[in-house]
């Protein structure tokens, strides 16, 4: 019996394509004598989203449910998602309906024992890699010097504000005429007031 298959790719960024990913797969397919029956993509989504945010894999588990395919052919285990929880439940889901899973770049192929106990192995790795990645870009955001909020006023600027002030021109008018925020030159005036 012709195994029925249904293809899924992905990619992050919308700069990305996914036709080398279809290409491959399609002649995988074609060598294997397994029919398509369904294309799924989710472009520009990254893998960490959940099944609400990409339509293309949501679409892919409803044809699992209403047994519409035999098998899931991807690019790579990364493609599927990054989160082992949601690829041992991906694994665990599509077993349930009798599915079975290819992985092009890991030539894995959960129709057999062993290629089962491999998926297990490269999810869990897919989530180390994930979790480096995540510590990474936060060690690079506590080594940033830059600071968040308004940058400090000009010193140069801050004693024409105090002398204006001091002349007796009001808190708008200085700020108007300065060109700064009426907020800036009432705390500059508290400060000039607690200074006296």
């Amino acid at each position: 019996m012709t195994k029925r298959i249904a293809i899924y790719t992905r990619v992050s960024q919308d700069s990305q394509t996914t036709e080398n990913q279809r290409r491959e797969l399609v002649a995988v397919a074609e060598r294997n004598g397994w029919e398509v029956v369904a294309e799924f993509t989710d472009h520009g989504i990254s893998g960490a989203k959940g099944r609400d945010k990409r339509p293309g894999y949501d679409a892919l588990m409803k044809a699992v449910a209403r047994r519409e395919i035999d098998m899931v052919a991807s690019w790579a285990v990364d493609r599927l998602g990054r989160s082992l929880q949601n690829l041992v439940g991906f694994l665990t889901e599509i077993n349930a309906k009798n599915v079975d899973l290819y992985l092009h770049q890991q030539a894995l192929d959960t129709s057999t024992p062993s290629g089962r106990a491999m998926f297990g192995m490269l999810s869990v790795f897919a989530d180390f890699e994930r979790e480096l990645i995540r510590s990474r870009i936060m060690a690079g955001l506590s080594r940033t010097t830059k600071r968040s909020g308004r940058p400090p006023l000009d010193p140069e600027k801050v004693e024409r504000i105090k002398r204006s002030l001091t002349k007796g021109v009001s808190i708008n008018a200085t700020a108007k005429k300065l060109k700064v925020g009426v907020a800036t030159v009432h705390r500059l005036k508290q400060h000039m007031a607690q200074a006296a």
